[in-house]
């Protein structure tokens, strides 16, 4: 078997790349196609529902359901303030009077006389979508959003946190063995992206915090390291609404293991750059991978457009990286893909390859699941 599927990160100096920007409810798109644009830039908007409160008016007055109508002060569709006045009675000739008010600043819904609730809606919620990369939008979704196209070059970590973001990129590492820590960073790196080497640590982040680093990218961190950021565990679900102020891709694994080579000589040679990175991350079913993008004023990639998500083919000559245990974080080259299945410890039965480790230069057969495409 020559050939055969396996999961792969991307590390390209030049690709076409789509990114869709789409709304999540229908609103109004703001550009055509054709149209160049920023990756700050607004190319769709709409509004989300504000929060409905429930004010039991009949209750709140002492009438029936069928009088609520009657006393309303305010009808469906009028501005209404917090604590405002919506309703009112009196009883016993003006002697006793009662008042329903509203609970927040919005305006009124739905006024019943069955139930005798009055809905009272919060001011909708603005949503802005940003083209997240300077391009080319070459495909509009009337009411929906749109494609951009952008051509430059493409990481794709393994771990991240937090949204999209953007800013120039400042390799402030020396080599990708280096550790990131707090004393590495200041006043002068806030609005910028800050490439390290083989792991950032908490004490980093803080700092990076604290002078407005919009992102980090990394060779590693550690399980401890995000728990004591955050708060609390990651788990597995997806990462991306993290509000922390800064986004964070990692390039390897956890611990300290070291950006590989071609990843920080790639970030090094766009030094000064603006580049567009995303944390988001997901590992179940819909992989979503951490990225950066950094597009390329002038450039081209020949062929077409490549997805945000790769799969790639495993064959001889292919670097991938190990991720399982032992050599986990490795890099290696395929270089053989045995066609029958072999029997592991466990008795197993699996493909298998054999890899040469790039660093010891020794050789390993591996089960094929034990390790990811290095997509260049």
């Amino acid at each position: 078997m020559a050939h055969a599927y396996t999961p792969g990160l991307r590390v390209t100096e030049l690709a076409a790349l789509r990114k869709e920007r789409i709304l999540p409810l229908k609103g109004e798109v703001l550009v055509k196609e054709g149209d160049q644009v920023t990756a700050e830039q607004v190319v769709a908007r709409t509004e989300l529902p504000g929060n409905v409160h429930s004010v039991n008016v009949a209750n709140l007055l002492s009438i029936l359901p069928d009088e609520v109508p009657s006393k309303m002060e305010r009808t469906e569709g009028d501005p209404v303030e917090a604590d405002e006045v919506i309703g009112r009675s009196s009883t016993l000739f003006g002697l006793f009077r009662s008042v329903a008010k509203s609970p927040v600043k919005g305006f009124i819904g739905k006024v019943s006389n069955v139930t005798g609730q009055v809905l009272v809606q919060e001011p909708p919620i603005p949503v802005e979508v940003e083209a997240y990369v300077d391009g080319v939008v070459v495909e509009v979704r009337p009411e929906e959003g749109v494609v951009v196209e952008t051509h430059g070059s493409f990481v794709q970590g393994i771990f991240g946190i937090g949204g999209e973001t953007y800013g120039p990129i400042d390799v402030i590492a020396s080599s990708p063995n280096e550790v990131l820590d707090a004393s590495s960073i200041d006043s002068r790196h806030e609005g910028k992206i800050l490439v390290g080497g083989a792991m950032v640590t908490s004490a980093a982040l803080e700092k990076a915090v604290s002078c407005g680093v919009h992102g980090i990218v990394a060779g590693g961190i550690d399980d401890a390291t995000i728990k004591e950021f955050l708060g609390y565990d990651i788990g597995v679900a997806i990462t991306r609404t993290e509000e922390k102020g800064i986004t964070v891709v990692i390039t390897e694994g956890f611990g300290q293991i070291h950006m590989a080579d071609a990843t920080f000589d790639l970030l090094r040679s766009r030094a000064g750059l603006q580049a567009s990175i995303n944390g988001a991350t997901q590992i179940r079913a819909g992989v979503i991978r951490p990225e950066v993008v950094v597009p390329l004023e002038g450039q081209r990639a020949e062929g077409g457009p490549a997805a945000s998500v790769v799969a790639g083919g495993l064959a001889p000559g292919t670097r991938v990286r190990i991720i399982r245990e032992p050599h986990f974080g490795e890099l290696g080259t395929v270089l053989e893909l045995p066609a029958p299945l072999q029997k592991l410890p466990t008795e197993a039965m699996v493909r298998v390859l054999a890899v040469e480790l790039e660093e010891s230069r020794e050789k390993h057969t591996l089960p094929r699941a034990n390790v990811e495409i290095i997509e260049s």
